[in-house]
């Protein structure tokens, strides 16, 4: 499926922010992926989809995506027990040679 087959203004909001961390550094290094915090109800072509979107200028193909659903941590407030909230996680493959560029984006943004 392509971003042609999904509604532009749902693929805009699917995505919501890249995952910084040292794991993700490490993960895009090795394996060319980049980690993506995704909308709740989001799906792989949907998340597919909206990368091609997003990066189309830069032409990127996305190779696979993997979801996984990240549990929130158990925390205490004062003597009571809490949970933080649950959220999604997407593992993009984007094909070999190609990178994310992400000051286009924001550029895009300003205009």
């Amino acid at each position: 499926m392509s971003a042609q087959t999904f509604n532009p203004e749902r693929l805009m909001q699917v995505i919501l922010s890249p995952q910084v961390s040292e794991k993700a550094t490490f993960i895009g290094e090795k394996y060319n992926q980049m980690i993506f915090r995704v909308a709740p109800d989001a799906t792989k072509p949907e998340v597919k989809a909206a990368v091609e979107l997003m990066w189309k200028n830069q032409k990127v193909e996305v190779e696979s995506v993997r979801i996984s659903n990240v549990k929130g941590k158990e925390k205490r407030f004062g003597r009571f027990m809490g949970r933080r909230g649950g959220w999604k996680k997407a593992y993009i493959s984007i094909k070999a040679g190609q990178e994310i560029n992400f000051s286009e984006i924001a550029q895009g943004e300003v205009k």
